[in-house]
């Protein structure tokens, strides 16, 4: 996806978030984080809007830490979120195209870096606050989706943070259906590593593989949808191993 792909999308979801939020309540529990209401959904990501639109509109060009989370609640608190999310939106938006910056994976520049990353995180906390105020989730474009599983599987547990690990050395293969693209995990004892492909053909060398919409799979594999959504076949452990270990978290 292009650059300004992911602005839009980053835009579109964070209004899909703060309404959301609005009908669900900030005192309403959030299903996908069970330790978290609404009104910590919001603080915690007004919080990671602050931090990524200074790093961006500074140009810092190494880690800054956040500086925490709001206090407020109630009208005040929906109102900075959308705040703070508009004022990403226009950073990024304006940012040049050589913007030199701190990044933490690897990616084409630091402007496509931010905005891909950023159009994610709000994609998956929309799901939380859709999750917190029942009904059908809105829907995710394939393409999206795609992007998604490629960063997670690609790049954010290729880090040696990733708890995604196994004693002896196992391969997951995760198989979107519709569009046909596999994605072939090698675990071990080492941060994980990943082949993406195209419509190939049967693989006989996966211990397990999940397969789904990719939609389905990139929510599954963030651990927004369960496991059970997919379809999984061979060893169903690796499956429970990616549910207990994968979670990324802020700290």
């Amino acid at each position: 996806m292009k650059t300004t792909e992911h602005i839009e999308t980053l835009a579109a979801e964070g209004r899909l978030l703060a309404d959301a939020a609005d009908g669900a309540g900030l005192g309403a529990p959030v299903p996908t984080c069970p330790d978290w209401r609404v009104r910590d959904l919001l603080r915690h990501t007004a919080m990671v809007r602050t931090w990524a639109a200074a790093l961006v509109r500074e140009g810092r060009a190494s880690y800054m830490p956040d500086a925490g989370e709001p206090e407020l609640d109630g009208p005040e608190l929906s109102a900075h979120f959308r705040a703070c999310h508009r004022h990403l939106v226009e950073a990024l938006g304006s940012a040049p195209q050589d913007l030199e910056c701190w990044t933490f994976l690897p990616a084409p520049s630091p402007l496509a870096f931010w905005s891909r990353r950023q159009a994610h995180e709000t994609t998956i906390h929309r799901v939380d606050a859709e999750s917190a105020r029942g009904g059908a989730l809105s829907p995710i474009s394939a393409a999206h989706a795609l992007d998604g599983v490629d960063e997670l599987l690609l790049g954010m547990h290729t880090r040696p943070r990733s708890r995604v690990r196994t004693e002896s050395p196992r391969t997951l293969r995760v198989r979107a259906t519709d569009t046909g693209t596999v994605w072939t995990v090698r675990l071990s004892a080492e941060p994980l590593s990943t082949v993406r492909e195209e419509a190939p053909g049967p693989g006989g060398d996966a211990d397990c593989e999940l397969s789904g919409p990719v939609a389905t799979l990139y929510l599954a594999l963030w651990n927004r949808l369960p496991l059970t959504d997919l379809a999984v076949t061979g060893d169903e452990e690796l499956g429970r191993l990616w549910r207990d270990n994968s979670a990324i978290t802020w700290s």
